[in-house]
């Protein structure tokens, strides 16, 4: 193998730099000639957005958030044509091997390439740590920092003026940021898309706070669990007690990655390249115990993440 490529494709997480330094930097020391593809697939598919990196080009970018080679979503992706396009142009550019850094859309872009020939390495990033077959994903553990960091100031506030806070923030389909991050934090009440949540119980978490002298509830909301205002509407109307609504958006998204997320990044784009080099495909780097090892990217499209229920409960057995 004489070139490789990596690009990132979907949401941006912090810590994906660290993925790239690595991937160039570990192929320039083998001897391998590392490109960049810029816009993910959309740069992959629809235009020359490739760039050949130097050692110098990463420079500077392992505490940066975001991905200096730019993402995007590109639905071309699901259809054949455009799979086999793609596929031709890397075999024009001479390309051997290609790491992709994103989620479980991109996985499900690379097994596609993988099944057309082309040789692929999955790194997972996305800060809903989400991803089956690993422990952990780049760009959680910052993700979780910052929301972290949001409900001790939110803290705050609520308890110098005796309120209700709900914060909503992200998990679309999981509640792995909303339960690690409220497990930190001491929330009074965690509400993930995964378990049915209980209003009466969450109100009745609520009373018995105020019941001991609590000055504050601080509630975290996953965003695909429900609909914090009618949640907060509910609320209100159960409770004589001022609540206040604050959405973290994208935020989570951004911000120098932390230590862990810079280690992360840093390991799993070296074992990429480790993987292409010893000819190996279809495998994404995943967290082992203290490890990182290589797994088959189908676990992660055909298999669901499983829940930290135990997790759950101690949230909310700590937090009465």
């Amino acid at each position: 193998m004489k070139k490789i490529a990596v690009l990132s494709s979907g949401g941006d997480a912090p810590g994906m730099n660290a993925a790239i330094r690595a991937v160039v930097r570990r192929g320039i020391n083998k001897g391998l000639k590392v490109f960049g593809i810029q816009r993910g697939y959309a740069g992959l598919l629809n235009g020359n957005r490739f760039i050949e990196f130097e050692m110098g080009s990463v420079a500077d970018i392992i505490h940066r958030g975001g991905t200096i080679l730019l993402t995007a979503r590109e639905e071309g992706m699901f259809n054949p044509e455009f799979r086999q396009k793609a596929v031709k142009k890397l075999i024009n550019m001479e390309i051997e091997g290609l790491v992709i850094i994103g989620g479980d859309g991109s996985f499900q872009g690379a097994i596609a390439l993988e099944e057309l020939g082309m040789k692929v390495i999955g790194i997972p990033a996305t800060i809903d740590n989400d991803i089956n077959g690993t422990e952990q994903t780049i760009g959680f553990d910052t993700a979780v920092n910052t929301i972290l960091d949001a409900v001790n100031r939110l803290r705050d506030t609520a308890t110098s003026h005796e309120r209700i806070f709900l914060l909503e923030v992200m998990g679309r389909e999981t509640g792995h940021l909303a339960l690690t991050a409220g497990l930190a934090g001491g929330a009074e009440s965690i509400i993930v898309p995964e378990i049915e949540y209980d209003l009466d119980e969450v109100c009745r978490r609520i009373l018995r706070g105020i019941k001991r002298r609590k000055a504050h509830s601080i509630i975290l909301v996953a965003e695909g669990a429900a609909d914090v205002y009618k949640l907060h509407s509910e609320i209100k109307q159960r409770i004589e007690a001022e609540t206040r609504v604050t959405v973290l958006g994208h935020i989570q998204r951004g911000g120098s990655p932390s230590a862990v997320d810079r280690l992360l990044g840093s390991r799993m784009g070296a074992m990429a390249v480790d993987l292409l080099s010893d000819s190996k495909s279809g495998y994404f780097t995943a967290v082992s115990g203290r490890n990182i090892i290589p797994v088959p990217l189908t676990i992660c499209i055909t298999e669901q993440k499983e829940f930290p229920n135990e997790l759950y409960k101690l949230a909310l057995d700590l937090a009465r």
